[in-house]
């Protein structure tokens, strides 16, 4: 169940807030303060915020450019003031969107779903960009972890990125001399039977038997392809 915090002074409009957001399977937290907000949102894990523009202990904007050190979820601004430089003002900072009150049920909850799933399919995408999975092989890009049916194996950093640049582009026969270029770049000492060398290094810890790889293949005369 998504979860949002509402960080709003007046206890009947938060509670108004978060009746509605209920009724459309979200639940809230409400803080009345900013101070309590930023202490919330640093211990509690939330999809997103509801800020409202005027507290009485925090000015709304710095305390949205405070939050977003930290956070990279959506943050809504509740406010009753239409003015195009508050708007401005908000987004220099870090809000996503406006809210104006007085609003309605589907005024509150729309922006909120819209948001949510934006950044789901944000945060999906670039997931599914950082971690190559190909059977039983596992490629952590940011990380640069590798993992076979489970288990971590140690790569050098040339034979993680000669790994990398073949797992991200599968199906495709790189020559020696490419990958050496690609990986070594074009003033590096050595030749093409670096590539070999690493490559074997490579099968030798990614596959159940190297001398008949399953994962990088052999294109007798041209080079490798990564079989996906």
């Amino acid at each position: 169940m998504p979860k949002v915090l509402i960080i709003e002074d007046e206890l009947n409009i938060a509670e108004l807030e978060r009746d509605y957001l209920e009724v459309y399977g979200f639940d809230s937290d409400i803080a009345t303060t900013g101070e309590e907000g930023l202490k919330q949102a640093k211990v509690n894990t939330y999809d997103l915020i509801l800020l409202d523009f005027m507290l009485p202990d925090a000015d709304g904007f710095e305390l949205c450019k405070e939050l977003r050190k930290t956070l990279d979820i959506p943050i809504l601004m509740v406010t009753a003031r239409k003015e195009d430089i508050d708007k401005i003002r908000g987004f220099d900072r870090g809000a996503d969107d406006y809210i104006v009150k007085p609003f309605n049920p589907n005024e509150l909850v729309a922006p909120v779903k819209a948001h949510i799933a934006r950044y789901d399919r944000l945060i999906n995408r670039e997931q599914k960009q950082n971690i190559i999975q190909i059977r039983g092989l596992v490629i952590h890009s940011g990380s640069r972890q590798v993992f076979i049916n489970g288990e971590e194996k140690t790569f050098t950093a040339k034979e993680f990125d000669l790994l990398h640049f073949l797992g991200t582009n599968p199906n495709i026969v790189f020559t020696k001399e490419h990958l050496f270029e690609r990986i070594w770049g074009y003033d590096s000492t050595g030749d093409n039977t670096t590539v070999t060398v690493h490559i074997r290094k490579i099968r030798e810890k990614i596959e159940e038997d190297p001398s008949n790889p399953q994962y990088i293949e052999t294109i007798w005369g041209v080079g490798y392809r990564f079989k996906k």
